[in-house]
């Protein structure tokens, strides 16, 4: 039954304003970046820009820590990202297709991860990084994230290995192939737009993670963007560009992650979601 006029005009009114409500704060961040300090505070806001410059950038590079912490964060990222693939996979296999005693238990258990706030296993868990001496140190914070990551991971990947026709893994173990053999040759090609979308899951939120950052870390030559950046503009009494010049490029590694598996996280989402 074909819709009526006014709806699909409702529709898409409805479709840009959420557009807008996403893409403008972007487009303020950006272009606020390259403007004049002038420009930034003045009582009336640009949309487009009508100056140019990238002192705020020359600042942030040149007259602070900021590269320092970007590094910081792109090891910690990277590292949790590996982890938790190297986790993750194997364990959502083995709970689609190995028999054990209590694998529904222990999956369901799993999951109730995320029915506790953070903030709530923040004390616990800094006492037990201080007694192994973990504190102040990036591997913290990369076991911190793969934590926190690992049950979604899991619980994705397991829908997308379900998901997989039984005819195919049961061809291969005919032909020879051992678990693990099948396991990387034909179920991990197979569950590649799940594995996707796991991996920019894990690295955005290790690079957004401030809580445990900001507590672990006590050095600043170890602190992550999120942390070190807020120490910046402190330091700078809220210097405007130089706050958006730092929200720029603190989005560019997760662009250029979307930019190369971008299509394979929206797939293994709306894949995974309906398994």
């Amino acid at each position: 039954m074909k819709r009526p006029l006014r709806w699909n005009l409702i529709l898409v009114a409805v479709l840009l304003l959420l557009v807008a409500l996403i893409a403008l704060p972007f487009w303020f961040v950006l272009t606020g970046s390259i403007k004049a300090p002038a420009e930034i505070i003045a009582r009336e806001p640009t949309l487009v820009p009508q100056s140019f410059t990238l002192e705020h950038y020359v600042k942030l590079l040149a007259a602070s820590d900021y590269p320092l912490y970007m590094m910081n964060s792109l090891i910690v990222a990277s590292v949790s990202t590996v982890l938790t693939l190297a986790l993750a996979i194997p364990a959502g296999y083995a709970f689609f297709r190995m028999s054990f005693r209590g694998r529904e238990t222990l999956y369901r258990a799993i999951l109730l991860a995320y029915a506790f706030p953070s903030i709530v296993i923040l004390i616990p868990l800094f006492g037990i990084f201080a007694k192994l001496g973990l504190v102040d140190s990036r591997v913290a914070l990369v076991l911190v994230n793969v934590a926190f990551s690992l049950p979604f991971a899991i619980w994705l990947l397991r829908s997308f290995f379900a998901g997989i026709p039984t005819e195919i893994e049961e061809a291969a173990r005919l032909d020879g192939g051992a678990p693990f053999t099948v396991l990387r040759r034909i179920m991990i090609p197979l569950a590649a737009p799940g594995i996707a979308a796991v991996a920019v899951f894990a690295f955005v939120t290790a690079w957004t993670e401030y809580v445990f950052a900001s507590v672990m870390i006590l050095s600043d030559a170890k602190r992550t963007v999120p942390v070190g950046f807020s120490g910046i503009i402190g330091q700078y009494q809220i210097d405007w560009g130089l706050l958006l010049a730092g929200a720029s490029l603190s989005i560019l590694p997760v662009v250029i992650l979307f930019a190369f598996v971008g299509r394979w996280f929206v797939a293994g989402l709306t894949e995974g979601a309906v398994k």
